[in-house]
């Protein structure tokens, strides 16, 4: 197991590229394997989830390739096998993307149940209920998910909760399904619309009638496509914190705007500086930073991905900033690592009147010791620390702090950082930071 060691405190200054999406990249590689001749995957980045992803598809059959910078090819003619093996289900929630693919193709699917972060439970119910309505037969285990069908059927289908990953289970498995299907509460993630651009090139017939509306007409066959993923606007956000949490200045190479509209709303509400040109968005600290109100909800609002990080940002604003989650039923537990290095928070549960529609989790999901919000009061000097990650957007959080620190911090099980964040030591070094990492 690697580590971290971060010598705190200083600034952060120059420029990072972003790579492709990590929410977008290792689906549409899946997504891939509904067409019948190669496509060509633009701006791969180099992380863990779409190694991991390779792996799986070239258990299947396929021929994934890395065919120059940045690319994959991939050819699918020689896909052989509809079982992924259980040992790849513990590491990633991948799998599932596999199900709906898998069943276009041959009728049937085995896979394990997924894994992945720690957030709280993150329910496949409303993958599985999506699947079912498109005519799916599906039976559930301790380990395993089995599904078979003669045929999928278009339907008209309502999440009742909001699902970006139900909403792209559902699309792939609607575009070679015979007739119409109709998805209402689809979610709208600029990492899906990717997903419908690519596959709208191959020759699938996807569109938004409405926001959270999408039909699709199905079609018989899919041809592969060249299609260039879009950029990694959680990877962005973070380089953005970091910045400001360093009291730097970053230029953030390809970051897209429209993608980040919430995120810009609060850094600018905080007294954060950003601007915006052809090269990216440009992020700088002027000013000491501003107490606010943060809560996260799908998309267009702010991000749950994000919520770790500016709460982290927040221990360094003046005043009492209050970040509430309504995504995740556990998403505050890594700041039990950042009292530890002197953060003021306090979690509470907020008095919601309608906590079902409030809250985009399941209540029954929902135990004893979560907590939905929390108060942070700043600015505090954060010291250093010995720790370890728990999923990947703690570990970025977990890297930020220690960049923020005054002193020498030791951050265990690097891996989970690897999953999501490309070469992160070695992109935060160029920018100025004193980061090794160990073996």
């Amino acid at each position: 197991m690697s580590k971290f060691i971060i010598q705190g405190g200083k600034p952060l200054r120059g420029s990072v590229r972003l790579g492709g999406a990590k929410n977008a990249s290792f689906k549409l590689m899946i997504a891939s394997l509904l067409c019948d001749s190669e496509t060509r995957l633009l701006n791969i980045p180099d992380i863990g989830d779409v190694h991991f992803t390779k792996k799986i598809m070239e258990r299947l059959g396929a021929d994934v390739t890395d065919c120059g910078e940045r690319i994959f090819c991939i050819k699918t003619k020689k896909v052989n096998s509809w079982k992924i093996p259980g040992e790849h289900g513990k590491a990633s929630r991948a799998s599932v993307l596999f199900a709906p693919v898998l069943l276009s193709q041959f009728g049937k699917a085995e896979l394990p149940l997924p894994g992945g972060d720690k957030l709280g439970n993150r329910p496949i119910d409303r993958h599985i209920e999506a699947l079912k309505a498109l005519g799916a037969i599906i039976k559930v285990d301790h380990q395993s998910i089995s599904l078979t069908t003669s045929r999928l059927n278009g339907t008209h289908f309502k999440f009742p909760k909001n699902s970006h990953t139900g909403t792209e289970v559902m699309i792939m498995a609607a575009v070679k399904a015979k007739g119409r299907t109709v998805i209402e509460n689809a979610a709208q993630e600029p990492e899906i619309d990717d997903l419908i651009t690519y596959l709208n090139k191959c020759g699938a017939r996807i569109k938004r009638t409405e926001p959270r509306i999408i039909e699709i007409d199905g079609v018989s066959s899919l041809e592969g496509s060249i299609h260039k993923i879009m950029p990694d606007r959680n990877e962005a956000v973070s380089y953005a914190c970091a910045a400001l949490g360093s009291k730097g200045d970053i230029i953030i190479e390809n970051a897209n705007p429209k993608h980040l509209t919430s995120f810009l709303g609060k850094v600018r509400e905080a007294g954060g500086f950003y601007d915006c040109a052809d090269y990216g968005i440009r992020f700088w600290y002027q000013n000491p930073l501003k107490s606010i109100q943060v809560t996260t909800a799908p998309h267009p609002s702010f991000m749950s991905d994000w919520q770790p990080l500016w709460t982290t940002l927040m221990t360094q604003a003046s005043g009492e900033s209050t970040i509430t989650e309504s995504v995740f039923p556990n998403r505050f537990s890594f700041t039990n690592q950042l009292k530890e290095m002197g953060a003021n928070i306090l979690l509470f549960n907020p008095d919601i009147s309608n906590p079902n529609d409030y809250y985009n989790f399941n209540l029954d999901d929902d135990k004893p010791g979560y907590f939905h919000a929390a108060r942070v009061i700043g600015p505090t000097q954060l010291t250093s620390i010995h720790s370890s990650v728990s999923d990947i957007r703690n570990g970025a959080t977990l890297v930020l702090a220690a960049l923020i620190a005054s002193g020498k911090s030791e951050i265990d099980n690097i891996e989970l950082i690897d999953r999501g964040y490309e070469n992160f030591d070695v992109r935060l070094r160029r920018l100025g930071a004193d980061i090794i990492r160990e073996k």
